[in-house]
């Protein structure tokens, strides 16, 4: 077996030479393809992100330009009709714009207006003459001229150089006069007659639009909600921003993108909410390196450790032979006082007994008590026993469920095996005794067993009668006292005053408390400590 143990060591001798390293190693490199796979996640996510960035940013700008291809088809149709009339009257201008302009189709349009197209002054002037519906805030512009404002003329000059709609940059509309900063913009569609061989500007069919009402409209065709968007009006060299959608979160990846809306350009920027650290399977699969690392570690530790355990081994099996001498010789010498022990109890025991059936009940009664001390010691592997348990043990018979004849007290002593079964024998006698003559054989008596630790190394027990019948000095010496005075006494080598007092027997006995340290294998090495 030695051999074997051996040849299995060296084969493992290289684990010795970097106990810690190799487990280190080993997380380590578990650690890096971990590090390497979350790097790789992220970048597929990043590029995830990127291309639903685009994917967004196009479903957002086809929208918008769908809410304005239909604006501005109504307005085509609207200035198709007003081509082929004369002049525009109230009534004809209502009877098309209400056709043209419904409340469950507006599509962010706030109406339809009319502005002829007017010289005053030698000036050219667009007056707003007409405009659906009619609302408090719309009749509130008319009669503006709108190509007095430098933003409205723009747009209007645009769409009569195109012939056809032209958007505004970012204004103030008429309708928005108590908030100033509300931005908006209109769309005109220039309206032209025949004059000859020449076709003259007739007038400006146009809509108004709240930048953030036309957004919202068109957003209805998106999908995607957790997206900050924003529409700026770029056709200036600065910027304009005519609505837009933030929600909560730390902004991430932005793109920009370009439309046109009636002629004039627009900047569509879509910016993706910025995730956590890492993403949720960046963080699964760390959570999962690091549980795999760890046990890698583990694993290739306790093979190192294993490893050295068994090169220990051999030098246990070796020192096993002179422990086993050594328990040998213990348990001959502990065989041989119990065996001291007996004679002495058969000795003493038959010169006391009055018959047969005496010697045999006395000798039957301290066998027991030697009995069950020894239960107590077995329990603890021979190591030691407590006080309280040997009492209780002792008592067991007398005690019932109630304990009113018994009490005990004291705190937690441990005593060595040999005073554990010299304390055993000494309550034995002294409960024998109490049985037949004093507390324990009246119902009225009481027995009271304290303890106490002296000095750290000496415990004294006393014993206490009460209630039982009175006590007579006994005229000779009987077994039980020879016992406790002559045997325990030597064996705990201290004194034992034992007193017989009318009112019950009184019995101090002091017991050594010794280190388990000091009980060293005789002829031999002290056994191994786990």
């Amino acid at each position: 077996m030695d051999k074997a143990l051996l040849a299995r060591v060296e084969k493992q001798a290289w684990f010795h030479k970097y106990p810690r390293g190799w487990p280190l190693v080993l997380f380590v490199l578990t650690l890096a393809g971990t590090l390497l796979s979350i790097v790789a996640i992220e970048r597929a996510e990043a590029e995830r992100q990127t291309l639903l960035l685009d994917r967004n940013a196009t479903e957002i700008t086809a929208g918008l330009q769908r809410r304005v291809v239909e604006n501005v088809a109504v307005l085509r149709a609207g200035a198709a009709l007003f081509t082929m009339r004369g002049e525009i009257s109230s009534e004809m201008f209502h009877g098309v714009a209400s056709e043209l302009h419904t409340s469950d189709e507006n599509h962010g349009s706030l109406g339809i207006g009319w502005a002829p197209w007017q010289m005053k002054n030698g000036r050219p002037a667009a007056p707003i003459s007409h405009i659906y519906p009619a609302t408090e805030t719309n009749r509130a512009v008319l009669g503006f001229d709108m190509y007095s404002e430098k933003m409205r003329r723009a747009a209007m000059d645009a769409a009569i150089l195109s012939r056809g709609p032209a958007a505004s940059g970012r204004v103030g509309l008429m309708q928005d006069a108590a908030n100033p900063g509300t931005a908006g913009f209109l769309i005109y569609m220039p309206v032209f007659e025949t004059a000859g061989a020449r076709a003259q500007v007739k007038g400006f069919i146009y809509s108004p639009f709240r930048g953030q009402e036309f957004f919202e409209s068109a957003a209805e065709l998106v999908h995607q909600r957790n997206l900050d968007v924003e529409i700026f009006d770029s056709g200036d060299n600065r910027p304009a921003l005519l609505a837009s959608r933030l929600v909560a979160g730390e902004r991430g990846r932005t793109l920009d993108r370009r439309i046109t809306v009636a002629g004039r350009p627009w900047i569509v920027r879509v910016s993706i909410k910025k995730p956590g650290s890492l993403t949720t399977l960046s963080r699964a699969t760390l959570l999962f390196g690091l549980v795999l690392a760890l046990l890698v570690m583990t694993i290739a530790r306790l093979i190192t450790r294993r490893a050295a355990e068994d090169r220990s081994v051999l030098e246990w099996l070796s020192g096993q032979a002179a422990i086993r001498t050594s328990l040998t010789r213990e348990l001959n010498h502990r065989v041989k006082n119990t065996l001291a022990n007996v004679l002495s109890i058969v000795a003493l025991t038959r010169r006391r007994a009055t018959g047969l059936d005496d010697f045999a009940e006395s000798l039957t009664g301290r066998i027991r008590a030697l009995s069950a001390t020894h239960d107590l010691l077995s329990q603890s592997d021979w190591s030691n026993a407590l006080i309280r348990e040997i009492v209780s043990s002792e008592l067991a018979p007398y005690m019932g469920e109630t304990d009113a004849h018994v009490a005990i007290s004291g705190p937690e002593i441990s005593l060595a095996p040999n005073d554990a079964m010299s304390l055993g024998l000494a309550i034995h006698e002294l409960a024998t005794n109490a049985a037949k003559y004093g507390a324990l054989s009246v119902d009225s008596g009481r027995v009271l067993v304290a303890w106490r630790l002296l000095r750290p190394d000496v415990a004294e027990v006393h014993w206490r009668e009460e209630g039982g019948p009175e006590v007579d000095m006994p005229d000779k010496r009987g077994f039980g006292r020879d016992l406790i005075e002559k045997i325990v006494a030597h064996e705990l080598n201290s004194s034992v005053e034992l007193e017989f007092r009318p009112e019950g027997v009184e019995c101090r006995l002091q017991v050594p408390v010794r280190r388990l340290s000091d009980f060293a294998l005789r002829g031999g090495d002290r056994l191994p400590r786990p």
